[in-house]
């Protein structure tokens, strides 16, 4: 019998490699993320406190995202992924250590959380962008399907290891298990050094063109006549333009909902453990995987715009439901419908965005998308702090649902936006002197 298209790429031995190595890294982060809350809020560190730490590690990776698609660009993705890697599991065993001898201090987390940052920015682009060079185009999106459900299982499986690790023994042991989850991925990535597909040359072959600009004039058209550059591409297409602005204001109040409005709530209007905050955790990560794994079975949508789109204003909803919902059990019911929601509309809008990237900018083009979810982080994690502490956990994801909300439905007044994915446009002629970032 025919494997599911979901499983197709999984014939492919370097991108089983990389699959198996980004599963057991987000096993470990899923790990982490439970214990570095209850790690400060244990020690009466308080909301300030966890939303400095956060905004600690989100500055960092906000500025290195970008420079992490231009390496990407420049040195190959691997070469950055493996160095990414290494930095951070050092990083997290000094936490471990950290955590072992002593309460939550601003002065000794502060510079792991920057550390750690730093290395997911840059490990970031690399990893959208190596995904089209193991597989095909045809199994693009069930690839990154099958990418993004390791990070939702290790989001189902990750909590409840990270809650039942610190109810038992502490926070220290999760962050060690972080620490080993990253020395398996770096040893995946020495296995799959060399097992990556030639790129299309630059301007031709799947990727290399524009989509989604019927009726292209001016600077759009102006853009297939000569060769583009990374601020050319920018500066023209109207489509790109629409992207990062409404993914800017999707993600205003999202880190401050699931690091600080989250545990918040779990602790004071739930009044459970880590135990049940990683549960809440992990029906977000079953939910999640649901709605990614639907979306790699899913045929090439005609237009991907409108089903992203949809997916997202569910997720709205949905997040809004959360702290009314009237106990753990149903909250964790809502979360597990915003995380089908999220993963859904996800691999949709990043598949299309992958094939409608130029090759020899994907990374470049993949860090300035990630800098636009992730550039918001600090502010938002600071925020969250804030709201929290003076208005409550329900109040701030009201505000998160409402922002998301009204910046998916902004996107939706644009042409450009509501037809992205839909057409096949020349190829572009890019400039491959250009190694610029904006």
């Amino acid at each position: 019998m025919r494997a599911p298209c979901t499983l197709e790429p999984l014939a492919h031995r370097g991108f089983q490699l990389l699959a198996g190595g980004q599963l057991a890294s987000n096993v470990g982060d899923a790990a982490y993320a439970v214990a570095l809350p209850w790690y400060i809020l244990a020690d009466h560190g308080g909301a300030i406190l966890l939303g400095t730490v956060l905004a600690a590690y989100g500055v960092p990776r906000s500025v290195l995202v970008a420079f992490g698609g231009h390496a990407s660009d420049r040195w190959r993705p691997w070469n950055v992924m493996m160095a990414a890697d290494v930095v951070r599991a050092i990083a997290v065993a000094a936490l471990a250590v950290i955590s072992a001898t002593g309460p939550a201090h601003a002065v000794l987390l502060v510079p792991v959380a920057a550390v750690l940052g730093a290395g997911e920015g840059m490990f970031l682009p690399a990893s959208f962008a190596i995904v089209p060079s193991l597989l095909a185009d045809d199994q693009l999106q069930a690839g990154n399907a099958l990418t993004s459900s390791g990070t939702q299982l290790a989001a189902l499986i990750g909590p409840g290891v990270g809650g039942t690790v610190v109810a038992l023994v502490g926070p220290a042991p999760a962050f060690g298990i972080d620490a080993v989850s990253f020395a398996v991925s770096a040893a995946t990535l020495a296995a799959l050094r060399g097992r990556q597909r030639p790129q299309p040359p630059t301007g031709a072959g799947p990727g290399a063109h524009l989509a989604g600009t019927a009726g292209a004039a001016g600077p759009e058209a102006d853009s297939r006549s000569q060769p583009v550059t990374l601020r050319r591409l920018v500066s023209s297409q109207r489509v790109l333009q629409v992207i990062l602005i409404v993914t800017i204001a999707a993600n205003l109040s999202s880190g401050g909902t699931s690091e600080v409005a989250l545990p918040t709530l779990a602790r004071e209007g739930f009044h459970v453990g880590a135990g049940g905050y990683g549960a809440l955790l992990a029906a977000f990560g079953a939910g999640a995987l649901l709605g990614t794994l639907a979306a790699g079975q899913a045929r090439r949508a005609r237009r991907p715009a409108m089903w992203a789109s949809a997916a997202f204003l569910a997720e709205a909803g949905f997040l809004a439901a959360v702290p009314f919902s009237g106990g753990v059990v149903p909250a964790a019911g809502a979360l597990a419908a915003y995380g089908a929601s999220n993963g859904f509309g996800n691999i949709v809008a990043i598949t299309a965005f992958q094939r409608w990237a130029p090759p020899a900018l994907l990374g470049r083009l993949m860090g300035l998308l990630l800098l636009a979810s992730f550039g918001t982080y600090p502010a938002s994690v600071l925020l969250g702090g804030l709201v929290v502490h003076d208005l409550g956990a329900p109040t701030f994801f009201l505000i998160s649902a409402a922002v998301l909300a009204a910046a998916v439905l902004a996107g939706l007044t644009q042409p450009t936006w509501r037809s992205f994915g839909t057409e096949n446009p020349a190829p572009i002629p890019l400039d491959p002197s250009s190694q610029e970032t904006l």
